[in-house]
């Protein structure tokens, strides 16, 4: 087993002979690390406008999705004063 921390994140124990479970831990590693994807992706050609296309939507999707947990982290912090006061 390497020690690299590349490798580590990515190594999945087999505890007690249950394969199925490790098995089911290594697919969600790979699905969070956009492995799964990036192969079905792969699989066929994409032309370059469709890249360019999907390339686009995946940059306002992270900007998007970043700035509404800014928003909801902003909401539900703790020290936000009650701004119904008396309700």
């Amino acid at each position: 087993m390497a020690n690299h921390l590349r490798f580590v994140g990515r190594t999945v124990m087999v505890q007690n002979g249950n394969v199925d479970a490790a098995y089911g831990v290594l697919n969600r590693i790979l699905a969070q690390d956009g492995v799964v994807e990036a192969v079905r992706r792969n699989r066929y050609y994409e032309k370059p406008s469709r890249a360019r296309r999907r390339r686009a939507f995946e940059a306002c999707r992270r900007v998007y999705c970043a700035e509404m947990a800014r928003r909801i982290a902003f909401l539900a912090r703790s020290s936000r004063q009650d701004p119904w006061l008396g309700c």
